[in-house]
This record gives C-alpha cells, structure tokens and sequence, in this order.
C-alpha cells in the first residue's frame, strides 16, 4: 500500500511538471497576467505616413494643433488589438507597437499634415504654437478582426472633430473609416495592412481639415 501511494505522487509530480513545461502559444487575453522579466522581450512594431493627397488640395495660413486623442482603455495601450468576435479583445502575443496607440495615432496625423506642406504650421498640444484650430479625435477602431476567415481584417476608425479657438467653437464633426483583408495571418501582413488602412484614413483627414478650416475663415 505505501508503494502506491508513493507511485500517485510521482505521477501527480510528472504531471505537473510536464504542464509547466508547456508554451503558451497564440494571442495574450486582454485579462492575462505576464510576470514581469519572463520571456523575451515583445517585437516593436510602428507605422510610418504615406498618404496620397489630392493634387487640389488647398494651402492655408493658419496653425494647427493635434490634441492627444481619446481612446477606450482596450486601445489606450500599446498592444496591438485582436478580435475574434465583437465583444471580446485579446492582444497578440510577444508584439507591441512603438508606443501607445493614441500617442501612435497623434504622430502619425501631424507627420500627415507636415508631409502635405499644405499647412502654415502644425504641432502636438505639447508644442509651443499659437493654433488657430485644434484637431480632436477619438480612436474608435485600431485592431486585427478574425470575423469572416483565416486572415484578419484590418480595422482603422475615428471620429474628427475641428475647434475654432478663436470663436470657441466646434467648426465641422466627420467619422472616418478605413480597412483592408491582411494578405496572410502573419504578424508583419497584418502590420502593412494597418499601415495602408491609416495611409487611406489620413488621405481622407487632412484635406477635410484644411477645407473645414479654410471654409470656416472665409465665412467669419
């Protein structure tokens, strides 16, 4: 008899040891806990601006800053963003952007804007500039969804609201949305396809600011 009882606790300790020894695979839930200083370091990922802006755009006078977007907290991170149904977040594993998403997003409109030359000056609401106008946005979509199929679908969203400072008051509101199907469930497919979706959305932005912001000049 103490022969079997010794034997359980062999098995029960091979067992355990064998379920520690096991990897986690896959996507990191937006719930998980990750011991600090386990594993290696996650991959950094960012996104740089290439827009295709049209060629009538028009060039204004004034200034522009880009306040710190909002975002909900499942995108106030810079993890990047997994769905595979609309109700649950998860994160994937061992990648990272270069920093936070809003933090991310604010880059990416003002080096837009710059990269338009469209515009007397612009800057982030920590620049010493006197704006005329002030861009807000709230992030609404900024994650890979695996709702249709076995490669993700890039989702791109946000709402833009332009402020006059000068007249203290909200000049123009517009959603922009943008997307597109990763071309493989590979990570770096998925980053190029977010890449694209931000390229489109900020194609779309900034000429809508610089209209709004010129219409609104011309009228008061």
């Amino acid at each position: 008899m103490p022969h079997r009882k010794n034997s359980g606790r062999i098995a029960r300790r091979g067992l355990l040891a064998a379920l520690a020894a096991t990897p986690v695979l896959g996507l990191a839930s937006g719930c998980g806990t990750l011991i600090p200083g386990q594993g290696p370091p996650p991959e950094l990922y960012r996104l740089k601006p290439k827009p295709q802006f049209p060629a009538d755009m028009p060039h204004v006078d004034w200034q522009l800053e880009v306040a710190t977007p909002i975002a909900p907290a499942s995108l106030d991170t810079s993890r990047i963003a997994v769905l595979h149904n609309p109700v649950q977040v998860e994160y994937y594993a061992s990648a990272n952007w270069v920093d936070r998403v809003p933090l991310m997003v604010q880059s990416l409109i003002v080096e837009a804007f710059e990269a338009s030359e469209r515009i007397l000056s612009v800057g982030r609401d920590s620049t010493d500039i006197r704006p005329d106008y002030v861009l807000n946005a709230d992030v609404r979509e900024f994650q890979a969804e695996y709702f249709t199929g076995p490669n993700p679908t890039v989702h791109v969203g946000l709402t833009a609201k332009l402020v006059s400072l000068r007249r203290r008051s909200v000049v123009a509101v517009k959603a922009f949305d943008r997307g597109g199907l990763a071309g493989a469930d590979r990570l770096d497919a998925v980053v190029n396809t977010f890449a694209a979706a931000c390229d489109q959305l900020l194609a779309d932005l900034v000429p809508w600011t610089l209209a709004e912001g010129e219409a609104d000049r011309k009228s008061s």
